[in-house]
């Protein structure tokens, strides 16, 4: 059966039974149909949030189709509640830049996904509607600006930062004129798009622990400078409130439910090799508030989303996890060991054997925050007893407990084992969280830090339009944000095509642009673009609606 078939095969549960399992009156919901609603954000108790267990999905260096970590999250939520440990799942919302293109949709997979997981994957409650508003409103008003002679701070057109934002894969938007056809429609200037999950509006929602923050935060986005040399942001252009207002329903976490009828909350979309790669705050919170294992994911491997979700948001959120799970598959593992992506699927212990520096590299980087890792193997119809006996075995030689997670078949009955290992480690062991670096470091520090520590690079190098950024980050005294590297996800370097464990290698930062609204600075590296560009042949050539208003081909 298709992932779309096994979800079709479920009968939902009213969204007011999970409610009610978690103990929210469903009279404190906002209602979006019989499925989803929206928990307002007063139902927080961060008394209640350090009494419960956080739990990070993480993975190791992917292959271009990722390794499942939304489906051992679910799996593993799914077998806690089985082991009677009151458990939410945490996520992202998927963004129609993946749905659209090669990796299709982030509502976890076969036995173990949330639902309703169409309404989910294409415009669901309106949040990245939302974001784009925000984010484009705030281009709008900057470009009136610019054009009025009334009310003008005196923006210097080639200075402007801020970007529109759109959440499809469209490289033709990446760099754009706007303002052509006569003074009647603005200064003409060079700008373009990002996608919505990359951009600071979505970074803002995702860190902020309320709406008076949010509103902060909005004011606090760089804009670019006057013709004086004077800084611009958006405050001083009188819109951080109205945007504020367009986020009112967005920044509110969204309750859905797992095919096993347990909770889900899912909020926000930021991509984690060109943004922090983890949901909201607010979400983790109210997870935490009213669950006693709370497990959330963080975007491809350990040296993205899960050393931004450590450095960035729990820095930003006061949080502390207690055990990161480790995803795995034997395919990465053969990918990484030199294995070609059409013979992943064909027993290969060389390649395997040849793979696990990499599966090495990311527990240690775990480790480096104190944390204590536990492998997951992901486990696919074929992979052999073999392949798995020689991962468990180099797990025995690193002292990592590891378990087989068959959770795409059993759900959570596939995870239990796992599972078992997640409430050893939290409730037997100690870990002890420290993030990497401290923010007050100086910029080339904190970058270094990442890059040597957790990528394994031997040096840093700047371009010079990169010295030039970082010359003004000092002079506007943003020195002490926290740091987002933009990078591959397809290896622990800058170059995609060092696979495995590379070492003696160089990160090259070719560009660095500021969040400050955020919370961090975005060093830009390798080829890597904040809008991508769609495959040969796009997944939205599979995807149709019957007559009946049936959709197919999503998944």
């Amino acid at each position: 059966m298709t992932d779309l078939q096994i979800a079709k095969s479920v009968k939902p549960k009213p969204i007011s039974e999970i409610a009610n399992k978690l103990g929210i009156d469903p009279e404190q919901l906002e209602m979006y149909g019989k499925n989803k609603a929206k928990i307002p954000l007063s139902l927080i108790d961060r008394q209640k949030v350090k009494q419960s267990h956080l739990i990070l999905v993480s993975a190791t260096s992917p292959t271009p189709a990722g390794e499942g970590k939304t489906t051992i999250s679910i799996g593993l939520s799914e077998a806690l509640n089985k082991l009677n440990k009151k458990t939410t799942v945490v996520l992202r919302e998927p963004s129609l830049g993946p749905v659209f293109g090669i990796k299709g949709g982030a509502t976890g997979g076969g036995y173990a996904q949330v639902l309703p997981l169409e309404d989910i994957n294409l415009h669901f409650t309106g949040d990245f509607s939302a974001i784009e508003k925000a984010n484009n409103l705030l281009a709008a008003v900057i470009d009136n600006n610019i054009q009025n002679t009334t009310n003008s701070l005196g923006l210097d057109p080639r200075t402007i930062t801020w970007k529109r934002v759109f959440d499809v894969n469209d490289r033709a938007l990446r760099n754009i004129i706007i303002g052509l056809g006569g003074t009647a429609n603005g200064i003409p200037r060079e700008t373009g798009f990002d996608i919505t999950a990359a951009s600071e509006i979505m970074a803002i929602l995702c860190l902020s622990n309320d709406l008076k923050d949010l509103k902060k935060r909005l004011g606090q986005i760089f804009i670019g400078y006057t013709f004086s040399k004077k800084p611009i942001y958006a405050k001083d252009l009188k819109v951080s409130g109205a945007m504020a207002s367009l986020l009112q329903h967005a920044i509110k976490p969204n309750l859905v439910q797992t095919l096993e009828g347990n909770p889900a909350i899912i909020h926000g979309g930021p991509f984690a090799n060109i943004a922090q790669g983890t949901n909201s705050v607010i979400a983790t919170l109210m997870g935490m508030t009213h669950s006693e294992y709370t497990v959330t994911e963080a975007g491809f491997g350990c040296d993205l989303g899960a050393e931004k979700f450590f450095d960035i948001k729990c820095q930003s959120a006061n949080l502390a996890p207690k055990a990161v799970v480790l995803t795995t598959t034997i395919r990465a593992l053969k990918y990484h060991g030199g294995a070609s992506l059409k013979t992943l699927e064909i027993p290969d212990v060389h390649a395997l054997s040849q793979g696990l520096p990499n599966l090495e590299k990311h527990i240690e980087n775990i480790e480096a925050f104190g944390v204590i890792p536990i492998i997951a193997i992901n486990k696919f119809t074929s992979d052999s007893i073999e392949e798995i006996e020689i991962i468990k075995e180099f797990a025995k030689t690193k002292n990592v407990r590891i378990a087989v997670a068959d959770v795409w078949a059993k759900g959570g009955e596939g995870a239990i084992e796992l599972a078992k290992h997640v409430i050893d480690v939290t409730e037997s062991e100690k870990s002890d969280f420290k993030p990497l670096y401290n923010w007050d470091s100086l910029v080339e520090d904190k970058i270094k830090k990442i890059a040597q520590e957790i990528y394994g690079a031997s040096n840093v190098e700047y371009s010079s339009n990169a010295k030039r950024q970082l010359q003004r980050i000092k002079k506007l005294g943003l020195e002490n944000l926290a740091i987002c590297i933009a990078k591959t996800e397809k290896s622990l370097s800058d170059d995609p095509k060092l696979l495995g464990r590379p070492k003696d290698f160089t990160i090259t930062v070719r560009e660095i642009e500021i969040a400050s609204g955020a919370g961090f600075i975005i060093p830009i590296t390798g080829n890597i673009m904040r809008m991508p560009g769609l495959p040969a042949h796009p997944a939205s050539e599979g995807i149709d609606i019957s007559e009946d208003g049936e959709i197919f081909g999503l998944f």
